[in-house]
């Protein structure tokens, strides 16, 4: 079965935005974006809210002449890669995506029933909760960043049942971020 993962920034107060909006203490590191790129090497299909959508649209429509080299490779990788897009606003998508027709629970049951050895990746923390609340996520990455930012939009959903982790694995960047990566524990299946 494909696992699902939630990938984000992080503040260390654990924000994935600022209480403005705005995620400018998230500036490109060359090792960051390096990790990135390898780690959408691994995703078959994306699945966005509409902000975060929104937000990546900037790749679909870039300059490619105006980027450098590690840029080039993301869009390589970002705009054929399918992407699932959750919203009641927008009526269209552009590029490799499509507008979902059910809810989470029901997309992530219908890609996890396709071939693929991929990763269903969610990014978005209002539908990274809802996919959460209906047990659904296999693991958590957190990008954190060295910053309080004080409010915001939380990486972690807040709601009232307990999720026991697994630490899987723990890398320090030359920027001071650190990703962690935490594996849902699971009971053992009979």
């Amino acid at each position: 079965m494909r696992k699902v993962t939630y990938s984000m920034n992080v503040s260390l107060d654990g924000y994935i935005v600022g209480p403005d909006g705005g995620f400018d203490w998230t500036p490109p590191h060359a090792d960051v974006f390096r990790f990135w790129i390898d780690e959408i090497r691994g995703v078959d299909v994306h699945l966005l809210g509409r902000r975060l959508y929104e937000t990546m649209l900037y790749w679909e429509t870039a300059d490619v002449s105006s980027l450098d080299e590690a840029e080039r490779e993301w869009v390589s990788l970002w705009n054929p890669l399918p992407k699932v897009v959750f919203s009641t606003t927008l009526t269209d998508v552009r590029g490799r995506a499509r507008l979902a027709s059910g809810s989470p629970a029901e997309e992530i049951e219908r890609l996890r029933a396709e071939p693929g050895q991929g990763e269903i990746a969610i990014g978005g923390a209002t539908l990274a909760a809802q996919a959460a609340a209906a047990d659904l996520i296999d693991e958590y990455r957190a990008m954190v960043y060295p910053v309080l930012v004080g409010g915001g939009i939380p990486f972690f959903p807040r709601a009232d049942q307990r999720v026991d982790l697994t630490l899987a694995e723990t890398r320090t960047f030359t920027s001071g971020v650190v990703c962690l990566d935490y594996r849902v524990a699971r009971p053992a299946r009979p």
